[in-house]
């Protein structure tokens, strides 16, 4: 399985719109072939950071979801409204 840890720092004007992508990348991916688990987190000691934490199946399914079309839209919002920082473990 492969964990993917998307850390965002978004500035508060922008949080509710980065909030508002991320949800809907959530419910689109939690349907796709191979999603483990796909969920948005915020901070409770920062008000600027969010995390998208997503387990896929493979890296078959993780390259799939990486081609879709939700995925090719909305990470390109998400990256023009807030700095990412990601993280990716194999287990």
């Amino acid at each position: 399985m492969i964990r993917i840890n998307v850390f965002t720092q978004v500035n508060i004007e922008n949080h509710s719109a980065v909030l508002d992508i991320a949800k809907e990348l959530v419910s689109k991916s939690l349907k796709e072939n191979g999603c483990i688990a796909y969920d948005i987190f915020e901070s409770a000691t920062r008000s600027d950071v969010l995390m998208i934490c997503e387990t896929w199946k493979d890296d078959a399914t993780l390259e799939a979801h990486e081609k879709t079309e939700h995925f090719t839209t909305l990470i390109p919002k998400l990256q023009g409204l807030a700095s990412m920082k990601i993280e990716k473990f194999k287990f």
